[in-house]
């Protein structure tokens, strides 16, 4: 993780001295390089499993990165941005099966933690001088990420009851997992100043986290909160 934050600052330095080597004759409406970062707030989505009851709850993780905005017309402009983002969902399974003679039930309350290094490209148009609203894709490269939470296990069978619990925390296998990852972003922001801004977007996962999903797409979903500098 350090290594990232190292690379996205050496980026925003050179972002800056870019910004900073432009001729006097630059307009208002050229190129801008910034910094962004913030809240996230992620969560799983999933389709149905016969067997466990799941239920998916919002993870709290982060943003940082920079971006550049492209004036394309009056009103319009493209935002490439290069952001680390920590995505993922707190989870609770519950597994019951009760045949008469064997019962059994499995409890777990986890928290799926999935660091990635996206390229969001977003389309902006100017409500007004201050205020965007956006739309585009985001494509996702997965670095690593870790899950850790407990279980409890219980087992009856002819009268005698066995509970056994754990605890755990272990980095994901990602040979299981999709290397890359793809969803559709939506947003707004607003501008106090010339350089100091907050935003707000969510993306929608599209593609799953999983190679294999049996049936079961997982899909990463995240609502993101933040604020922005843009250089001179």
């Amino acid at each position: 993780m350090k290594k990232i934050f190292l690379v996205l600052t050496l980026v925003g330095s050179f972002l800056m001295n870019a910004q900073e080597k432009e001729q006097p004759s630059t307009t208002p409406s050229s190129v801008k390089f910034g910094i962004k970062a913030g809240f996230n707030g992620s969560a799983f989505s999933r389709g149905e499993r016969n067997e466990v009851d799941n239920s998916e709850k919002i993870k709290a993780g982060s943003h940082i990165g920079v971006f550049a905005n492209i004036p394309l017309a009056e009103k319009f402009s493209i935002q490439p941005e290069l952001l680390f983002s920590q995505l993922g969902s707190k989870t609770e399974d519950l597994f019951i099966h009760d045949s008469g003679d064997y019962f059994t039930k499995q409890e777990y309350d986890y928290k799926t933690n999935l660091n990635y290094l996206t390229l969001p490209i977003m389309v902006q148009y100017n409500i007004l001088p201050q205020l965007y609203v956006e739309a585009g894709p985001e494509f996702g490269l997965l670095l690593g990420g870790k899950i850790e939470g407990d279980g409890r296990n219980e087992m009856r069978y002819d009268g005698t009851t066995v509970v056994s619990t754990e605890n755990f925390s272990n980095k994901i296998p990602m040979k299981i997992y999709n290397k890359f990852n793809f969803g559709i972003g939506i947003g707004a922001g607003y501008y106090f100043t010339q350089n100091f801004g907050v935003t707000a977007r969510f993306t929608a996962g599209i593609t799953g986290i999983f190679k294999n999903d049996y049936g079961n797409k997982v899909r990463n979903n995240a609502l993101q909160l933040g604020v922005a500098y843009r250089f001179k």
